[in-house]
């Protein structure tokens, strides 16, 4: 049984068990929270609902909506869609607010309620907090109830305003004729991928897992661990990349025309590698937990990288403080401002896509032009106090650049860790990235011996 509350959203298992778990008893109390807090005030109370394909995610929207709807506040029902799709939809039709209904990359045991706001981005943390605050919220009735109405044309729009970004061409993407295999997770992004795929011309689609019916076929986080079956299709047959996504469609995985995964830090790295190599003076951002390979670009072309603390949020706040062009998480999260600030799968295909396209590069020969990096991830359960961890390490390694803005970061020479608490899991997290995996395999081994002394 576990609850999480973070500025990830609010997440849980689905045990049923009030302060426990995600509840139904808990669903409605944040949902009263979030309509209390940052709904009720607005002059035009609309809240876009939508939900990945998980069997919970039905009874959890059922409840989300009733709850709005008691209220007073108009729904529009988007049914299944991607967490951008979402975004970008909450944002087209002015409404006040979002609520995504997705446990992301956790697996069928859980779900979850990621809040947006009117911009179809995730809530401040400030915003957050006051929403997680100990306390009962009860429906207050209204005379009027809210009504409810369907839009199921939230993917069309999606898919449009991406495409007709100047930086994605339909026409080289078609002419190129890419044969491409997509692992849906038997999720939402069974849907929304091949549609994308075949707005753009790619004709050859090789459909795997993207049956939405919640049946994830494998660990539903896009790690190369997890998806051998892509991966072995790609092998046996004759592709030129494959897509993996995590359940609500937000991160990308490509698998190159070998059968290798290209790596998920390396999904933000390509999409900035298109867009930066076309612009004078950059700026690209990205979390703490993300590849150096991205500021090693950027400094190439001339341009200035910042870093934020993990969460989409704090990189969407860093990105609209500096205005950097790219952005995102090294989970293969890309944000691309001028469709939306939010991670988005779909940009991420477009940007690539083109990239391959426009230089006649296969996906192998695209990895080998970019700064090589070796990332190892790794969390452990971890019961001790992670404020004398930092406190410690900071002491132990103060010779070395240390940023303690999100646990502890150490920037070794060339080379990192990074230990930090999980906004998703129960967990803490250690990232170390070096020129070898083993040698940031060993970072990070290290790192857990010492946590577990």
């Amino acid at each position: 049984m576990t609850l999480i509350k973070s500025i990830s959203g609010i997440r849980g298992t689905l045990e049923n068990i009030p302060g426990e778990s995600l509840s139904d008893y808990d669903i409605k109390q944040f949902t009263l929270a979030y309509y209390s807090e940052i709904i009720s005030n607005k002059l035009k109370q609309v809240v876009v609902v939508g939900r990945d394909a998980r069997k919970s995610g039905k009874h959890i929207s059922k409840i989300v909506l009733d709850t709005l709807v008691k209220n007073g506040c108009d729904v529009i029902d988007v049914g299944l869609v991607t967490t951008p799709t979402l975004g970008i939809c909450t944002k087209k039709m002015n409404a006040s607010g979002g609520i995504m209904i997705s446990a992301s990359h956790n697996d069928e045991k859980w779900n979850a309620l990621k809040l947006l706001d009117n911009n179809g981005e995730f809530l401040s943390p400030g915003k957050v907090s006051l929403i997680i605050e100990e306390k009962e919220r009860k429906i207050k009735k209204s005379d009027t109830p809210g009504k409810v109405r369907e839009y199921y044309n939230a993917l069309r729009d999606h898919i449009n305003l991406v495409s007709s970004q100047a930086l994605v061409s339909l026409d080289k993407i078609s002419e190129k004729k890419f044969k491409i295999a997509v692992d849906g997770i038997n999720s939402v992004g069974g849907i929304a991928i091949p549609k994308f795929l075949d707005h753009l011309g790619v004709n050859k689609i090789k459909r795997i897992n993207c049956e939405p019916n919640g049946e994830f076929a494998h660990n539903p986080e896009p790690l190369p661990e997890n998806i051998d079956q892509i991966c072995n299709e790609i092998k046996g047959g004759d592709f030129d990349l494959g897509i993996v996504v995590d359940p609500d469609a937000d991160r990308l995985c490509l698998v190159d025309e070998k059968g290798e995964p290209f790596g998920e830090e390396y999904t933000l790295v390509a999409a900035a590698e298109h867009l930066i190599s076309k612009i004078k003076k950059p700026i690209t951002c990205s979390n703490l937990s993300s590849s150096l390979a991205l500021k090693k670009i950027t400094e190439k072309y001339s341009g200035e990288y910042f870093s934020a603390p993990v969460g989409e949020i704090n990189v969407v706040e860093k990105m609209k403080a500096v205005k950097a062009d790219i952005g995102g998480e090294g989970n293969g999260g890309v944000i691309f401002p001028s469709t939306h600030y939010g991670r988005d799968s779909l940009i991420g295909i477009g940007l690539i896509l083109t990239l391959l396209a426009e230089r006649n590069l296969k996906l192998s020969e695209l990895k080998q032009i970019l700064p090589e990096y070796y990332i190892h991830k790794s969390k452990t359960k971890f019961s001790g106090s992670l404020e004398k961890v930092v406190e410690s390490f900071s002491e132990e390694f103060s010779e070395f650049n240390i940023d303690l803005r999100d646990g502890i970061k150490i920037n070794f020479e060339n080379s990192w860790t990074h230990i930090r608490k999980s906004n998703t899991e129960p967990v803490v997290r250690i990232i170390s990235e070096a020129k070898t995996l083993d040698e940031a395999s060993a970072i990070s081994n290290k790192i857990i011996s010492k946590l577990h002394l």
